[in-house]
């Protein structure tokens, strides 16, 4: 299969996979105006430090099997070994997440304690963990359809996750007034009842078997990867934690609502990374894989980088469009955060290739590095600058990490990725950016600087004679079709 060949596959699986996602992202920001009229920037403050809690003992649970899933999967071809390793997933990930919702919930009143230094939040701990085991199981369950590359499958059990979540909340909170509690029981009653769902379309596959074996070859392989993800867990929560203990609830609200409009991004970094596994780890050729991962790379970086533009000069009327008053200073950290988001997508390219010649052991290296530093800059940063500190934490962080995982990717599996058109990218939209910030030219004059990006990029020399010629044949069908 050739380069446009697999560009176009892993665009298509990324864009049907995206579909979730896209409507994911808009529901959350269209309930935006619900949740800054009926919560506080404390209660939302709150909320966020649960999500960001669950996220991270999500994420440590289960980084032991995830990518070994994928990677055993593809590297097996008899379907009834596969059959195999999908039971042995989904029963590991049960049982942990299980264990997970028992300490959470018996523990509820001293995690309140530790986070918020109250017992006050013990039952919205409560409601978190159950959010967790729901969650936790959905993903695996979700991942099957990912393994078989049936990404409408995907994306409709996705939909109705959302349909039921929109739903569900705004009864609890709008019509029932239960207000954080309404908002975290909400948010996880859809997950709770599409996993039933998929329970019971998936039965003939999930068994009574778990073979040891299996299982600790993918722990074997996938457990390297712990302590790398606690890393990024650091970096991605972390200034969540040291907002709430270090400034307040209230000001760790407002840090979220600059979040959730930066967050827009992870709409098209979220439906890459669901494609981008099963898809890199397709490739058997070594060196046409080294051929689409440096395209790969350029087309991420572009086009994130156009998208954390447009939010970063536009947060100011997002932020004013979507909450109230109370909320408005949120919209500060939007461009430094969308920004680390770029920085992360081209991250998660590079990684790739270590994983793909199964030299991840001293992963942990960099991202530990990478954590370290993170928590060193919002010690003296956010007692300073509050979130402006938090959301620079972030960006510096995960350059830093880039900067490191590539180093050490380079050197065990060398791809010629095209950095002077990476550079471009970045470089022109952090520009721009800047202009449209100091120049303060209101709405107009930010549209128009986002709308300018790919034209800066064409003077600039950014785009290979090959491109330029499908661009050219683009507008010529468009053209002609206008006519």
């Amino acid at each position: 299969m050739g380069l446009v060949q697999q560009i176009k596959r892993l665009g298509k699986h990324s864009a049907i996979y995206g579909l979730g996602g896209l409507i994911q992202r808009i529901v959350a920001v269209l309930l935006l105006p619900v949740y800054t009229r009926y919560l506080s920037p404390s209660d939302y403050g709150a909320i966020e430090a649960l999500v960001a809690l669950s996220a991270v003992v999500f994420a440590i649970l289960r980084a032991g099997i995830q990518s070994s899933f994928f990677r055993f999967y593809f590297q097996t071809d008899g379907e009834r070994t596969r059959l195999t390793i999908v039971r042995t997933a989904f029963w590991f990930t049960m049982g942990t997440a299980t264990l997970a919702l028992v300490a959470g919930v018996s523990l509820a009143g001293p995690i309140s304690e530790a986070l918020f230094g109250t017992t006050e939040h013990t039952n919205l701990v409560r409601a978190a963990f159950v959010g967790l085991w729901a969650a936790m199981n959905y993903e695996q369950l979700t991942a099957l359809f990912r393994v078989e590359e049936r990404s409408v499958s995907y994306s409709i059990a996705s939909l109705a996750n959302v349909l039921v979540t929109v739903g569900a909340t705004i009864l609890l909170v709008v019509v029932l007034d239960k207000g954080p509690m309404g908002v975290l029981v909400g948010n996880f009653s859809g997950t709770l009842i599409v996993y039933a769902v998929l329970l019971a379309y998936r039965r003939t596959q999930l068994g009574l078997e778990f073979d040891t074996g299996v299982f600790r070859r993918m722990i074997d392989w996938g457990m390297p990867l712990v302590p790398s993800v606690v890393a990024l867990t650091v970096i991605d929560f972390s200034d969540r934690f040291f907002l709430v203990r270090l400034q307040d609830t209230h000001e760790l609200g407002l840090y979220a609502i600059g979040l959730r409009i930066a967050a827009a991004l992870l709409f098209v970094l979220a439906a890459f990374r669901t494609a981008w596994p099963a898809f890199a780890f397709s490739i058997r050729d070594d060196g046409e894989a080294k051929r689409v991962y440096g395209f790969v790379l350029t087309y991420v970086t572009f086009f994130s980088a156009w998208v954390a533009l447009g939010l970063g000069l536009g947060s100011p009327w997002i932020v004013r469009l979507l909450t109230t008053p109370e909320f408005y200073e949120g919209s500060r950290v939007v461009a430094p955060l969308a920004f680390a988001f770029v920085v992360f997508g081209g991250y998660v390219v590079v990684v790739t290739s270590i994983g793909r010649v199964g030299r991840r052991g001293s992963n942990w290296i960099v991202t530990g590095a990478a954590a370290l530093l993170n928590v060193v800059l919002n010690l003296v940063l956010i007692p300073r600058y509050g979130m402006t500190g938090a959301a620079a934490s972030v960006l510096v962080s995960y350059f830093a990490m880039f900067l490191g995982i590539t180093w050490k990717a380079q050197r065990v599996f060398p791809v010629h990725y095209q950095w002077r058109r990476v550079g471009l990218t970045v470089g022109t939209a952090a520009a721009l950016t800047v202009a449209g910030k100091l120049l303060h030219g209101g709405l107009a004059a930010a549209v128009g600087l986002t709308l300018a990006y790919p034209f800066a990029l064409a003077l600039l020399g950014f785009y290979l004679p090959a491109e330029r010629q499908r661009i050219g044949a683009f507008g010529r069908r468009v053209f002609a079709g206008a006519r």
